[in-house]
């Protein structure tokens, strides 16, 4: 993957930055500010090389344009990628605060045509971190004017998400259905109290034993990460990272639906298409996983309160219901269908109106 494939990305503006002194590269992709600033979270990660920083942060902030856009949310898509010299947990505190602030430095120059929140690696007090030197941070902790983590909204609308699923899917209510849920950290914990208090038998697979001892104790069935794609189950719920169904995996996993927090679950198209004509009815995830955009972009940028939020939350349901009937009158994926509806909204006629309302609510919600 070549740094030249990557920089013909066709989003609207890349800002890369390296820093010699802790060999880090910062990447800041802004996919669309059609209907708002740009909103996306920061990553940070060791990578292969350049081009996989920047392929991931192009893929990652096209996709928050279509979760804005397909979720009636005023803001356009973006997201940060920090390639770091080694794993996270191997970077020592003064040097990961040079990080951020360097971040910082680089968002504000872009005069709130992007904001950033937490995404993986990253969590509110590197966000509380970054509001030192700039005001278009959201995901700040509740103790420095901000919402807090977005894990619990972003649980809930993925557990929203596989309730509609699984109705659509004819498997009826989760009770005594078996999930399969990948990933136990933040949200994945939460989707599988979320599925167990609805009646769902737990399958749970992680890469960490505390996390996997925990839910063993919990009465749930450990399930080896290799197996994942192996594994029976009425719906499968990836909650770890993307790019976990290709077209093989698709081809082969035996389950009835997916639906999860992942970003990027197929790895292409095909894989959605070898889905639908299994009969496996996958819930896109930028639809599934907008809870945490609603939490932290309606509460510090848009001014919404707690009930705001859990409304927006629940209608994640209503929304993917409206995916399915579309993708079923047109004989299309549920991908292309959320994407259809997307791209309604992405309009120039939707994205002036919607301009118009956000621009006084942002001025107002922007944090000092």
């Amino acid at each position: 993957m070549s740094i030249d494939d990557e920089l013909r990305w066709d989003g609207e503006l890349t800002v890369t930055r390296h820093d010699r002194e802790t060999d880090t590269t910062f990447v800041i992709r802004i996919d669309s500010t059609r209907l708002g600033p740009a909103s996306g979270g920061t990553r940070a990660a060791h990578y292969p090389s350049i081009g996989h920083a920047l392929a991931d942060a192009g893929k990652l902030a096209g996709a928050m344009t279509l979760k804005m856009a397909v979720s009636d949310l005023p803001m356009g898509g973006g997201k940060s990628v920090i390639a770091l010299p080694a794993p996270r947990n191997r970077i020592d505190s003064a040097t990961w605060t040079r990080i951020l602030d360097i971040h910082a430095e680089n968002i504000d120059k872009l005069e709130g045509n992007y904001w950033t929140g937490p995404d993986v690696n990253t969590n509110s007090s590197d966000m509380d971190q970054l509001s030192r030197t700039t005001k278009y941070v959201f995901g700040r902790s509740v103790d420095n004017g901000g919402a807090g983590s977005s894990a619990h909204a972003t649980a809930l609308g993925v557990f929203e998400a596989m309730k509609a699923t699984a109705r659509r899917r004819g498997l009826g209510t989760l009770d005594g259905r078996t999930v399969l849920v990948q990933g136990l950290g933040a949200v994945g914990g939460d989707v599988v109290r979320l599925a167990a208090q609805a009646g769902a038998r737990l399958l749970v697979a992680d890469t960490d034993p505390q996390r996997l001892e925990a839910a063993s104790l919990a009465g749930h069935t450990v399930v080896p990460a290799g197996e994942v794609l192996r594994t029976p189950c009425d719906l499968f719920a990836p909650c770890a990272m993307g790019g976990i169904i290709d077209s093989g995996a698709a081809a082969s996993i035996p389950t009835l639906a997916v639906a999860g927090a992942a970003n990027n679950i197929l790895t292409d198209p095909a894989a959605g298409e070898v889905l639908r004509s299994r009969g496996v009815l996958c819930a896109p995830d930028f639809v599934a996983n907008a809870g945490g955009a609603f939490h932290l972009v309606g509460r510090e940028v848009l001014g919404w309160n707690e009930d705001d939020v859990v409304e927006r939350t629940r209608g994640i349901g209503r929304t993917l219901d409206e995916v399915y009937s579309l993708s079923e009158e047109r004989g299309i994926t549920t991908e292309a269908a959320a994407l259809l509806l997307a791209r309604a909204r992405l309009s120039p006629a939707s994205a002036t109106a919607a301009a118009t309302s956000a621009a006084p609510a942002a001025a107002a919600a922007s944090p000092v």
